[in-house]
């Protein structure tokens, strides 16, 4: 039934952890960034932590944030992520729609790797950070 399905691949839609000083407060946030050329809209973006070892499981909370308009070649700042779930694989499951079309892609950053060491140059934010694009 799945094949019945066409399923868009989502280009020109970034996840980025950025460590930085806001409001007088040092720490990591988690961006999303639109390099497409139209509007994302209806923007959905669960975040959750996960590992599993042995037999035992270790989950965090689902979050989920609402973003109504994602304008070309910007971004916007979804949350904020603590130290403590680097050990984790840090999921993003984000959905929109573009031109009218929904799509979806989920972002894993892999345990440890949100790390000084492993920032790059993030587009258009400008700032280094740990990136996945799609």
């Amino acid at each position: 039934m799945r094949k019945d399905f066409e399923i868009p691949e989502v280009k020109g839609v970034s996840v980025a952890i950025i460590h930085e000083e806001l409001e007088g407060e040092s720490g990591w946030y988690v961006y999303l960034i639109n390099e497409n050329n139209e509007d994302l809209k209806n923007v959905l973006v669960s975040s959750s932590g996960y590992k599993k070892e042995q037999d035992e499981v270790i989950k965090t909370s689902v979050l989920r944030h609402m973003i109504a308009d994602l304008p070309p070649m910007s971004y916007a700042r979804v949350e904020s992520i603590m130290d403590d779930v680097f050990h984790l694989n840090n999921q993003y499951w984000v959905s929109f729609q573009l031109e009218g079309v929904l799509y979806d892609k989920k972002y894993i950053f892999l345990p440890d790797s949100i790390q000084e060491k492993n920032t790059t140059l993030v587009p258009v934010i400008g700032k280094k950070g740990i990136l996945i694009s799609s």
